[in-house]
Order: structure tokens, then C-alpha cells, then sequence
């Protein structure tokens, strides 16, 4: 600094050795040519230490000194400047100093300002520990809701699977159900998506789940299971646009009535390799529905020792293409499956077509009607 700066001499000089930040100076080889008392503080190093005796990359600690080698020099050279490069010096006591480094060459000589990053570096350690912990709370929580016996019988069988995506750190809001509805001989088939990821979307998805689970045990069907459902989210503003598909199975008279808010159509195969979907019953997500209106259902029959698969749309959904080709996509796998029990079904679904990077999870239910005595010479 010179009396150019608009300061005198002695001023400028002294704001430049007690600057909030490391100053040096060193010639194009790295070799150092000026220190300010900050850069001294920083590292513990006298500026007779390192003034012509060492080079800048001599004081970065072994995978910051490679990093220069192969990122900082070379950026440096063809930009003629870096910005916020995090480095990790080695003080004179052998401690190590992250740093955030500015640096400009200025004709032979490259200008470097120091910034101890040390509060910053725990600040981010923090926050990557309480990222951690807030996803193995909701992975707990989300675990324990997806946890549980499913339903059995002589005439069906069911599986699931579920699989996160790994893009994130947190866990998504995708979750699967089954059960029975009390003594009427019908098995409740439910797949449902959450808007959102971590903890609220974990624990959205447990208040619709049992919301659902509760107005089913005394509700008139899909639909006004779903209209009830509805009125719920509303009511608590919780799983607002929320997607869920809601099925009553009858096994006995192979009967699927279902009912879709948002959500991607179940798919009926058959035990000979048919595969269609049904895309009746369909209506808005939750609450985003006119109150004016309602919700729609189907009914079907399924083809003795046929079932259905319901799944989430980290199943057929690609950024890379159009959603129908993921439709085509998981209809031919299940068509080339035609006997394959319910769990082994689920799973092999939920591996072959789920890509993790994309960073959505998959939730794959399938039931299956096991065929009955004499029920082929009857067909």
C-alpha cells in the first residue's frame, strides 16, 4: 500500500500487517516474498521463516498440497485468479489451519488473502451431523410405519418392497400398506406419495396412513374412503397434494374395487403372462380436489391366480423419458413373470426398475389370488 491508496504511508501500512485476513505475496513458483503480521498469527510462523525461504504449497498439509498440484496451480494459471478455494495450512506447531484462500496474479507476482475457515469448518461438520441425525430419525420413524404383519389367507398372498433413493441424504414420504377389514373377507390395499423428504414428510405420511387406515375400517368403498381422507388433510393441513391409491380386495369373489387420487393406475396381470392397466377410478390428489366434487372408483375382476401390482412412481418415472415408456416398461417385466410369487414379484420389480440416482423412492405392493382347485377346468 502507497499514499495512491489515499492513506498516508505509515496508516496504509499498518492496515495492511493487521488486515482481518492473511496477506503474502509470493513470485510465480510459489516462492514467498512478503507476509503480513495476520498471516504470521494465522500460521505461527515468523515472516524470517518464510520470506525467500518457502514456497506457498510447502505450508499445505499433503492432500491440500496434491490438490494444488493438480486444481489450484493450474486454475490459477489460465484464470489468473481463484476464489474461495478451501485449503488446509500446517501451522509452525504442526496443527493444521483450514482456510479459504482468494488469490490474483498481478504481472510476476501472485497476491493471496487468507481467510481462517475453522468456525466455518465446524459450522458445516454440525450441520452435516444434525442432516444425519434428522435422517435416521425419520428413517426410524418411517421404518417403524412401514414395519408390520402383512395379511394371509388361503386365497391370496402379498408382498411388498420398498426402496430409497439416494440422491439426498433424506428419506422421501413413499409408503405401502395392507390389511384386513375386520370380518368381511376383504384385504385394504393401499400405495401412497407424500409430497416432500426428511422428517415432515415422514411423519405426514404416518398421520395420512393412519387416517386412511382408521376411515377405511368404517367406510363405504374407495371413494368416499378417499373423499373422507380428503376432508382430513384439509381439516389438518397435512399430506396436502399427496397422491395414494386405495384398493379393496376380495379374494373369494376376486374382486378389486379401487380408487386414485393423482396416482399412477394399478396394473392386473394374469398367471399366463397378461399385463394391462386399469385406468378407471382416477381423480385429483388429496385436497386438491373441488368440494364441490367427489371421488370415483372401480370395480374389476381379476383372473383366477392373476393379482395386481401397485407402486409408486420411483418406479416408472425417468428424467430421461416419456412417463409412458416407464408404463411399458413395468408392464413387460411383469408380463414376463407370470408365475412369480407375490414377495419375489415385489422385489424383483422394485430392483430391476427403480434407478436410486434418480433420486425418488419406490414402494411395490403386489397381491396375488392363488388359483383354486379345478379353477382351470372351469375356465
Amino acid at each position: 500500500m502507497t499514499e495512491d491508496d489515499g492513506l498516508p504511508g505509515a496508516e496504509a501500512e499498518e492496515l495492511f500487517e493487521d488486515a482481518p485476513c492473511g496477506y503474502l505475496a509470493t513470485r510465480l513458483d510459489g516462492t514467498i516474498v512478503r507476509v503480513n503480521r495476520t498471516f504470521e498469527a494465522l500460521t505461527g510462523f515468523k515472516r524470517d521463516d518464510l520470506v525467500g525461504t518457502r514456497r506457498f504449497q510447502q505450508l499445505l498439509a499433503p492432500g491440500a498440497r496434491i490438490y494444488h498440484e493438480t486444481h489450484y496451480a493450474p486454475l490459477l494459471r489460465m484464470q489468473r485468479s481463484v476464489r474461495e478455494i478451501a485449503l488446509e495450512l500446517v501451522r509452525a506447531d504442526g496443527s493444521r489451519l483450514p482456510a479459504l484462500v482468494n488469490a490474483i496474479v498481478h504481472d510476476e507476482t501472485i497476491r493471496t488473502i487468507v481467510f481462517a475457515a475453522a468456525d466455518r469448518r465446524s459450522y458445516e461438520q454440525e450441520l452435516v451431523a444434525e442432516r444425519r441425525r434428522e435422517r435416521e430419525v425419520a428413517q426410524r420413524l418411517q421404518a417403524s410405519l412401514l414395519a408390520g404383519e402383512l395379511p394371509e389367507g388361503p386365497a391370496f398372498e402379498i408382498g411388498v418392497a420398498y426402496r430409497p433413493g439416494v440422491r439426498t441424504l433424506d428419506v422421501g414420504g413413499d409408503w405401502y400398506d395392507a390389511f384386513a377389514l375386520g370380518d368381511r373377507g376383504t384385504i385394504a390395499l393401499v400405495v401412497g406419495d407424500v409430497v416432500g423428504r426428511g422428517v415432515d414428510a415422514a411423519a405426514a405420511m404416518g398421520q395420512v396412513r393412519s387416517a386412511l387406515r382408521a376411515l377405511a375400517s368404517v367406510g363405504d368403498g374407495p371413494g368416499p374412503v378417499l373423499e373422507a381422507l380428503d376432508r382430513y388433510a384439509a381439516r389438518h393441513r397435512v399430506g396436502r397434494i399427496a397422491t395414494v391409491i386405495y384398493a379393496e380386495l376380495r379374494p373369494a369373489e376376486r374382486e378389486l374395487r379401487f380408487a386414485c387420487a393423482g396416482h399412477p393406475p394399478p396394473l392386473v396381470f394374469g398367471p399366463e403372462g397378461e399385463a394391462a392397466f386399469a385406468w378407471e377410478g382416477r381423480s385429483l390428489p388429496l385436497d386438491a380436489i373441488s368440494r364441490t366434487g367427489g371421488r370415483t372408483d372401480s370395480r374389476l375382476t381379476l383372473p383366477e391366480g392373476g393379482g395386481v401390482v401397485l407402486y409408486s412412481d420411483g418406479v416408472i418415472e425417468r428424467r430421461s423419458r416419456p412417463l409412458f415408456e416407464g408404463l411399458d416398461a413395468l408392464a413387460a417385466f411383469v408380463a414376463t413373470r407370470p408365475q412369480e410369487r407375490a414377495a419375489a414379484l415385489a422385489s424383483a420389480i422394485a430392483t430391476a426398475l427403480h434407478a436410486p440416482e434418480e433420486g425418488d423412492d419406490a414402494c411395490v405392493l403386489v397381491a396375488r389370488l392363488r388359483r383354486r382347485p379345478g379353477a382351470a377346468d372351469r375356465d
